[in-house]
Parts: structure tokens; sequence; C-alpha cells
């Protein structure tokens, strides 16, 4: 069984889509609304950068959601059938694209805000992220909990690979107290705010509306969310996890673990970059993992089918 998997940030590059511009009307079409939606900034940043704007993140989200959905609509005008799909934080907004939860235009909209609500989130509540290797996450969650400050596990990326973040003094805190409890590495993320943590309700608070808003449908596959871990398909239900999101660790392990346990042993990541590549062969060794995030990744795959 086959499963789309969409990247989340990190994994933007200058030139990312350059070359997926002239796959076709749609693409093309898709691409030109979504540069206009930026004033004209977001296509010369994705293929021109500088590197340093682009790793914005209101640039940076947008961005990797733009060539996930171009090379999700072209995989399916193929005929490519994928029976689950998940999406890394920002991912999970490919992943209801594909899953045909809610149309393009107004799914880019809401990632659009997201974008600018997390990228501003640090200027009203400044917040800090760390990536702790070699520590198993409830021993972190336990130190997180020890610090007295808002620190919580963000991201459970794979075994021996946990993102905390929360206030500053506390993230940093918790990094030494990790090191103490044998972590091999403390390695501080660089971004605007603590995302996924208690920090940003505030940002959750101004986009939950638009979520609830939005023409949702149900998903044509399940979609497995960041949230619970869980397969949804009710519009009621991915809209309740999505409101919880950006505040929510991502449970990115059990995410893919249950996506295994459920019988999926090919997980195809639709995206630029590999780093999902690489985790997911972590969390499920024996799964056949293939990245398609360029024009010749894609005719590789297409060509091997």
């Amino acid at each position: 069984m086959r499963a789309f998997i969409f990247p989340g940030q990190a994994s933007q590059f200058v030139g990312m889509g350059k070359d997926l511009l002239d796959l076709g009307p749609q693409a093309r079409a898709k691409m030109e609304f979504a540069n206009e939606r930026y004033g004209g900034t977001l296509l010369p940043t994705m293929f021109e950068g500088p590197e340093e704007k682009l790793r914005q993140t209101e640039f940076t989200q947008p961005a990797i959601f733009l060539c996930s959905v171009v090379l999700t609509d072209v995989l399916r005008e193929r005929g490519v059938e994928f029976a689950m799909a998940a999406g890394h934080s920002l991912g999970e907004y490919s992943a209801l694209y594909a899953a045909g939860a809610l149309d393009f235009e107004p799914l880019f909209d809401l990632l659009k805000l997201r974008a600018s609500l997390m990228q501003h989130s640090g200027e009203k509540r400044p917040g800090a992220m760390a990536a702790i290797i070699g520590l198993d996450k409830d021993r972190i969650a336990e130190l997180c909990a020890q610090s007295g400050k808002i620190v919580v596990v963000a991201n459970d990326n794979a075994p021996g690979q946990v993102v905390i973040s929360g206030e500053p003094e506390g993230v940093a805190q918790v990094g030494e107290l990790c090191k103490a409890a044998g972590a091999k590495r403390v390695l501080p993320v660089n971004v605007s705010g603590a995302f996924h943590s208690p920090l940003l309700e505030d940002a959750a608070a101004e986009l939950a509306p638009a979520i609830e808003q939005a023409s949702w449908r149900d998903a044509l596959i399940p979609v497995v969310m960041n949230v619970s871990a869980q397969p949804r398909r009710v519009a009621a239900e991915i809209k309740a996890d999505l409101v919880r999101q950006i505040i929510s660790p991502v449970l990115w392990v059990d995410s893919i673990r249950r996506m295994a346990a459920e019988g999926v042993d090919e997980f195809v990541e639709v995206g630029p970059g590999k780093v999902q590549a690489g985790i997911i062969k972590r969390i499920v060794p024996d799964a056949k993992v293939v990245s398609v995030g360029s024009r010749a990744e894609l005719e590789e795959f297409l060509a091997k089918l």
C-alpha cells in the first residue's frame, strides 16, 4: 500500500520549483496565483533567493506547499494511486489537498495566514526551539516538566530526534538538562517563535476562525493528522485537529508507525528535499521510501511504475 508524505520546514532551497513551472497549464496557474498573493515576490524568492529571505517562515511555508501541490497534481494526472497521506507540520496542508479535503486556493490562503502568524509570533511572545539528539522522548518530556518554564516536546521526528519548544530561557535550561542526562547533541533551531507550543495560543486563536469558515469536504482517503496520529476523513474531525495543530506536538513517529500498521509499505515523499525520506527509514526501516521533489525525480518515479 502506498502513502504520500509531505515535508515541512527545513526542506526549502534556493531554486526550488523552477523546474516545475512548465509542467503544464495547471502548474503554471497555481504558481502564478501564489505569486500574486505575495505581490509578485514568492516565485523570485523561491527561484533566486536570497536564502535568508526564503528561510523566513512566511516564505518557506507557501514555497514548500506550492511545490508539493504541483507535484501531487502531476502524480494524480498520471494515475498514481495512494491510499493514505500525512504531512509534517505545514506539510499537513499539502496532505489535505492531496486527499481532496479542500481546494487549492482556500488552502493556500489558510497557509499564508498561518505562515504570517507563525513568522510574527515571536514579536508577541518570544520563543525558541532546539533539537535534542540521542535522548528518549519521554525522558525529555520529564525534563521539560521539571524546568518550571513553558517548554514542551514540539516534534517527535524520529527515534532519538526530538525538538523542544517554549520560552528561550526554558529551552536553554532543558537543553543543558538533556546534555547532563546523556543527549548526544543539542542544536538550536533557527525559527521566529516557539512553534507547536502554548506560546502560539494567540496565533492559533487568530487562525481558528479561518479554518472553521473554510469549505471543507470529507477526505477521499484517510489523512493521519499531526495532533492525534489518527487517520481522519470526516471534515469536522479534520478541522478540529487542524485548529489545535500549531500549539500541539507533531506526533510524527506515531503517525508513520500508524500508517505502517494500516498496511502502508511504500512512502512517497512529495515535495522539495529528502528530509522525510531519511526520517521514515529510521522509523520503519523495512519500508520502501522514494523522494519526488524535482522534475527529474518525478520523471524517474513515473518511468518505474
